[in-house]
C-alpha cells in the first residue's frame, strides 16, 4: 500500500517535470536557432536593439509578485511585444527580423534575471520561456507583414492585426501558466484557467495597451517613446506591488491571530495550520476557485478562535468530541470575533456554519461548502493530530465515512480521503 501511495504521488510530479522540460526544450531550441541566425546575418539596427533590450532587462529586474505565488514582468512583456510589432522608428521603417526580436528578448530577460539569481531568488524559467514563445509567435506572424503589404501602410489596417496578436500572446502565456499551475497544485485545469484569466486579464490589458502605445509613438517620437510610455506601466506596477504586499501582510496577520489559541493551550500546536492546509487541498480537489480558496484558508486558520470563550480548554482542543451545542457556541463566538474586522463577513459566516451538520432538518439550510470542508478537516485533525501513521489516518477517514449520513458531506469526505492518500505516510 505504501508503494502505491508513493507511485500515486510521483506521477503528477513526473507529468509536471515532462511539461516543463518540453517548454524549456522548445524555448532553448528556438533561442539557439535565432541567436545563430542573428550572429550570422548581423543586427541591422543596433540602436533599437540596445534600447529595447535594456527595457526588457529593466522590466525583468522589476518582476512583480502577484497573488497566488505568481510572478509577472509587465514592463519586459510590453517592451518585447512593442519590439515585435514595430513598423517605423521616426521616418525610417523598422528592419528587425524575427530572429533578432527573439534573440534580443531572450538576452534582455537573461540579463534582467541575473541579479535575482545573485541574491538567491528563483529564476522562474517557466514564465521566461512562456513569454519568449509568445513573443516569437507574434514576431513570426507580424514581421513578414511589414515588408511590402498594405497592412503597414495605414494605422487602421495595422491596429486590428496588432490587437489580435497581443491577445494571442496573452493567451499563450495564460494557458501555459494555467497548465503548469494545475499540475503543480493538483487542481482542475478548467478552474485553474479561469482563475489565471481573472488574475492576469487586468494586467494583460495594461501591458497590451502600453505595447501598442510604444509602437505608434515610436513613429513620431522615435526611440524616446520607449521611456515615455513605459512610465504609466511602471506606476501601475508599483500600485500592484503594494496591493500584493498588503494581501501578504493580511494573511500573516490572520496566521498570527490563529496562533493565539495554540499559545493559550486551547488547541495542539500546529492544529490550525494543518487544518488550513488540508482544507485548502480538499477545496482544490473539489474544484473551488482561487478566491473561494482564499476565504477557506482564512476561515480554516481561525476556525477555533471561538475556544477563547471557554473557561476550561477542551482536552487536546478536540471539538469533535464535545456536544453539538458546545460546538455551535464556539463557532458563533469565533464568527463574532472575526466580524469585528468588518472586512471578513464571508469568512465569519463560514466559521459560524462549520458546526452545522451537512444534512440539517430544515430544507435549504445546508451549510456552505467551505464550512463542510472545515468541519471534516477539523474532525480529521482532531482524530489524527500530527501523527503520520497510515493506519491512524485510515481509521479517521473510516470514522468520518460512518457519519456521512448526518454529520459530514460524503463528497467532502471522499475528497479528503484522496488528499490524505497522496500524503507521505508511515505504516506501523
Amino acid at each position: 500500500m505504501a508503494r502505491s501511495v508513493r507511485e500515486a504521488r510521483g506521477f503528477p510530479l513526473q507529468a509536471l517535470n515532462s511539461g516543463r522540460s518540453l517548454l524549456f526544450l522548445c524555448a532553448g531550441v528556438l533561442l539557439a536557432a535565432c541567436a545563430a541566425q542573428t550572429a550570422a546575418a548581423g543586427v541591422p539596427d543596433v540602436a533599437s536593439a540596445l534600447v529595447f533590450g535594456a527595457l526588457i532587462a529593466f522590466g525583468e529586474l522589476l518582476r512583480l509578485n502577484m497573488p497566488g505565488d505568481r510572478e509577472a514582468s509587465p514592463i519586459a512583456t510590453a517592451g518585447s511585444l512593442g519590439y515585435a510589432l514595430l513598423v517605423r522608428i521616426g521616418d525610417q521603417p523598422a528592419v528587425e527580423t524575427v530572429e533578432q526580436v527573439v534573440t534580443v528578448t531572450a538576452l534582455g530577460m537573461i540579463v534582467g534575471a541575473l541579479p535575482h539569481l545573485a541574491v538567491g531568488r528563483p529564476a522562474r524559467l517557466e514564465g521566461m520561456a512562456a513569454r519568449l514563445l509568445a513573443v516569437a509567435c507574434v514576431a513570426g506572424v507580424f514581421r513578414p507583414l511589414t515588408v511590402g503589404t498594405v497592412i503597414t501602410r495605414h494605422w487602421w489596417a495595422e491596429l486590428p492585426v496588432m490587437i489580435s496578436l497581443v491577445v494571442l500572446a496573452w493567451l499563450i502565456e495564460t494557458v501555459t501558466a494555467a497548465l503548469i499551475r494545475a499540475d503543480a497544485l493538483r487542481g482542475r485545469f478548467g478552474v485553474t484557467l479561469v482563475d489565471e484569466i481573472r488574475v492576469q486579464l487586468p494586467l494583460g490589458a495594461a501591458v497590451g495597451a502600453s505595447a501598442l502605445l510604444i509602437v505608434f509613438a515610436a513613429e513620431v517620437m522615435g526611440l524616446a517613446a520607449v521611456a515615455v510610455f513605459t512610465a504609466p506601466l511602471l506606476v501601475t506596477q508599483v500600485a500592484l506591488r503594494r496591493y500584493a504586499g498588503i494581501r501578504a501582510t493580511y494573511l500573516q496577520t490572520v496566521r498570527a491571530l490563529a496562533r493565539v489559541t495554540e499559545i493559550g493551550g486551547y488547541v495542539e500546536p500546529g492544529h490550525s495550520d494543518r487544518v488550513s492546509r488540508l482544507a485548502v487541498a480538499v477545496g482544490r480537489e473539489l474544484g473551488m476557485s482561487e478566491a473561494a480558496l482564499l476565504e477557506l484558508e482564512y476561515a480554516a486558520l481561525m476556525h477555533d478562535i471561538g475556544q477563547l470563550s471557554l473557561r476550561d480548554p477542551i482536552p487536546g482542543g478536540a471539538t469533535v468530541l464535545v456536544v453539538r451545542e458546545e460546538q455551535r457556541r464556539i463557532a458563533e463566538y469565533g464568527a463574532e470575533v472575526i466580524q469585528q474586522a468588518r472586512v471578513l463577513d464571508p469568512v465569519a459566516d463560514i466559521v459560524r456554519r462549520q458546526s452545522d451538520p451537512c444534512r440539517p432538518a430544515a430544507r435549504g439550510q445546508e451549510p456552505p461548502l467551505s464550512s463542510r470542508i472545515i468541519r471534516a478537516a477539523n474532525a480529521f485533525d482532531d482524530l489524527v493530530g500530527s501523527s503520520a501513521e497510515a493506519s491512524r489516518a485510515s481509521a479517521a477517514v473510516e470514522r468520518l465515512r460512518l457519519d456521512t449520513a448526518s454529520e459530514y458531506d460524503p463528497r467532502v469526505v471522499e475528497a479528503l480521503s484522496r488528499v490524505v492518500a497522496r500524503r507521505p505516510l508511515v505504516n506501523h
